[in-house]
């Protein structure tokens, strides 16, 4: 039987019971935990989003409210009044667990069908049956926890942002669809036949426009759109910290993200983190790591032994080289004992998934070298490989050899997993870097033409700006990601603030005149009347608080997500459209 609250009204959470309320009355709702029947008592544990409080009844008490307790079951909706009294059998697991409510008067506000998954954090239950019955999984403490800390940071950024003067601004949902990347989520218009809105990428455009506007500083919490392959951490919907200064250059950003950072650290985790934060070139980066998010906890860092190598007898090394390619390794110093020759050959399938063709290596061992590539070099080559590569005894060294962006790809990954295959790495070390000066251009084989590598409207470096119709691969950006711990947190730039450079960049990506005003047109309208310097930086919300809740799906910390192929489990969307539906907004299927 489903009752009303009547006038009952909750007066405590149930996570904050204590042995200060003792001979108290009070009024507790919430969800039955579990029960357990003794008898001539009732114990149940009744949870709210604060944690658990266990209420007992007593039959010497109310022989009607037993009976009603009686059939209580897992998850029922109740509401209890009683008096809170010091329990006998202490519980030190929970806050709650020296004290328990005798019940004076109960009512179920609603009844449960047993749920199809286990409402606890150790339910071992597979993530699409969480993610069906999501609803049901984020009544687990674990789940409200992440999403405590989600609403917690957001208000730590709103407070720092607030406080130095920054103006909370929303941004269209609905916009013009603008090449800025990835694939738009169209929007068709049944007012406008044949035309279509976009879902926004990310605020890029239109806060350029706020500064231009002379809002001086933006920010906003907000939902991008992205219709992309997805990978394990990314989200068709995702939330970005968007932020904006004018009159500003990259020291100037980087400076308030800074303090933005430390806040945050100090505030969620009780870390304060060093400041200023390191720095690295992108060049710097990929030298050393193979990617522009370098983990920093560990080390195994590339070398290069393209010039050892370029004329010795092992045409895969050699041959690299030959085609403009190199040869780069990196040393597991002092863990070569942990691989087995079956663990490398899983490297090198690992390493393969990145493009490498394969995996040369090297052991040296207490008995002397194990390699299946020494016989192709001369002992003064293999000397001097060694030599570069810092071999001693209990190493493993691992080399790719390939063009470039195969090699940086493959080990710079490869170094990751290794790290990762080890367990070497302490979940609560925090090392920030920032990466900058990224190229402006990245080269499209697809499309056989330069494109923007971060968006079109990113400043070069002003030394650089001579070089962008001549020697785009040359040109560097004032961009800057911040990285933590291998995840890039965040990323921005100077943006370009002058009609002329703004046209020459597209002229660069091979816009004609005609086509970067079709695009871009209100973009470059506005930048005819007055437009400050400016720029500012966007971090993965969702990165950040799965970082901060020490999870590694981003899944977690989204309330309901999208699973890898971007459907909802539990709507079940996408999903198919009436024809009344697509006739008002003027859209015929062609599947085949």
């Amino acid at each position: 039987m489903v009752e009303k609250m009547g006038n009952l009204r909750r007066t405590i959470m149930c996570g904050e019971l204590r042995p200060e309320h003792d001979g108290q009355e009070v009024v507790l709702m919430g969800w039955v935990q579990r029960e357990r029947n003794l008898g001539s008592l009732i114990f149940i544990d009744l949870r709210d989003t604060t944690g658990i409080s266990q209420v007992v009844f007593d039959n010497t008490v109310s022989s009607e409210i037993f009976e009603k307790a009686e059939k209580v079951r897992s998850e029922f909706v109740l509401a209890v009044r009683g008096k809170v009294r010091i329990r006998q059998s202490i519980n030190k697991e929970i806050p709650t667990g020296e004290v328990e409510v005798l019940v004076e008067e109960l009512k179920i506000l609603d009844e449960s069908e047993t749920p199809p998954i286990y409402i606890k954090d150790d339910d071992n239950v597979s993530e699409s049956m969480k993610l069906k019955y999501r609803y049901l999984d984020l009544r687990k403490p674990s789940m409200q926890e992440k999403l405590k800390l989600r609403a917690k940071t957001a208000k730590v950024v709103r407070d720092f942002l607030y406080e130095n003067n920054f103006i909370e601004t929303e941004t269209p949902m609905l916009t013009k669809p603008t090449p800025e990347g990835a694939r738009d989520y169209l929007v068709p218009s049944r007012v406008n036949p044949g035309e279509f809105y976009a879902l926004p990428q990310s605020p890029q455009l239109m806060k350029q426009l706020l500064m231009v506007s002379g809002m001086d500083r933006y920010y906003q919490i907000v939902k991008c759109f992205r219709d992309e392959d997805l990978r394990a951490n990314r989200q068709p919907e995702f939330t970005q910290i968007d932020i904006e200064m004018s009159f500003v250059d990259v020291e100037d950003i980087i400076s308030i993200n800074e303090k933005l950072l430390y806040k945050i650290f100090k505030e969620i985790k009780g870390i304060e983190i060093k400041l200023p934060i390191d720095r690295m070139t992108y060049a710097e980066a990929m030298e050393r790591y193979g990617v522009d998010k370098p983990d920093l906890r560990f080390g195994f860092e590339l070398k290069d032994i393209s010039d050892l190598v370029k004329n010795c007898g092992f045409k895969v090394f050699s041959g690299a080289v030959e085609n403009k390619g190199s040869v780069r390794g990196i040393n597991v110093k002092g863990y070569g004992d942990k691989f087995t020759r079956k663990d490398i050959n899983s490297l090198e399938e690992y390493a393969k998934t990145y493009g490498a063709k394969g995996l040369a290596w090297i052991k040296i061992t207490e008995e002397g070298i194990t390699s299946p590539i020494s016989k192709f070099f001369s002992e003064e080559e293999f000397t001097n490989i060694l030599k570069r590569m810092d071999g001693e005894k209990g190493d493993l060294i691992l080399f790719v050899a390939d063009k470039n962006s195969v090699v940086y790809d493959s080990l710079g990954n490869l170094r990751n997993e290794v790290a990762r295959r080890l367990n070497i790495i302490h979940p609560n070390d925090m090392k920030l870097v920032w990466i900058t000066e990224f190229p402006l251009f990245e080269f499209d084989e697809e499309e056989n033409r330069y494109v923007a590598k971060h968006h079109p409207f990113t400043h070069p470096m002003d030394e650089d700006i001579e070089l962008l119709l001549t020697q785009p691969e040359r040109v560097r950006a004032k961009a800057y990601d911040i990285v933590i711990n291998g995840d890039e947190l965040g990323g921005g730039s100077i943006r370009i603030n002058n009609s002329d450079l703004q046209k020459k960049m597209f002229s660069a990506l091979g816009f004609t005149e005609e086509e970067a005003w079709d695009k871009f047109g209100f973009l470059l309208e506005a930048f005819k009347y007055g437009t400050p310097p400016h720029g500012g930086i966007a971090y993965g919300f969702d990165r950040l608080i799965m970082l901060l809740s020490n999870t590694s799906n981003i899944r977690d910390v989204i309330a309901f997500p999208k699973t890898q192929s971007a459907t909802c489990l539990m709507t079940n969307a996408p999903t198919v459209v009436s024809d009344k539906q697509l006739e008002e907004v003027h859209v015929k299927l062609n599947i085949e």
